[in-house]
């Protein structure tokens, strides 16, 4: 379903800030251009209070609504990335963390190449031999995905 409003767009890629209403910076006063709903801006914005305007981090921070830490974390990204550093990154977990390395290559081991993928029996075995409980969906996504590299 396409976004009916800006804050709508804003949420749905991840950039609303959840906090609009900490932002006291005078640039966000009228709402016309200045956007205190979109914290790229508003980080962006930030750092060139700092950087360009030379005003003090903790004074800088706090009229954008954030604290020395996400002042400092925001300036990292900032030079690492230009403005796509400031976009928030996904939280949550970024690939399968309970498959390591010997997991891997035990599943390799004991996939058979001219056999189906048993994925409900590799899920078993690992279960016995590590003691790790993997869904069998997880074990299929990564040997397809170790597949896709070696071709």
């Amino acid at each position: 379903m396409p976004p009916t409003t800006k804050r709508d767009a804003l949420r749905q890629e991840g950039t609303l800030n959840p906090h609009p209403e900490a932002v006291t910076d005078r640039l966000f006063a009228d709402g016309e251009f200045f956007d205190a709903d979109d914290v790229v801006q508003v980080k962006y914005e930030m750092l060139r209070k700092a950087r360009v305007d030379g005003e003090p981090v903790t004074r800088a921070s706090a009229a954008f609504g954030f604290s020395r830490p996400t002042f400092y974390e925001a300036q990292a990204a900032f030079a690492e990335s230009g403005v796509a550093g400031l976009v928030p990154k996904k939280r949550g977990p970024r690939g399968p963390h309970k498959l390591n390395e010997e997991v891997l290559a035990f599943l390799r081991a004991e996939v058979l190449p001219e056999g189906p993928l048993r994925a409900v029996e590799l899920a078993q075995k690992v279960q016995q031999c590590f003691g790790l409980e993997l869904h069998p969906r997880t074990i299929e996504r990564a040997l397809r995905a170790r597949e896709k590299k070696l071709r």
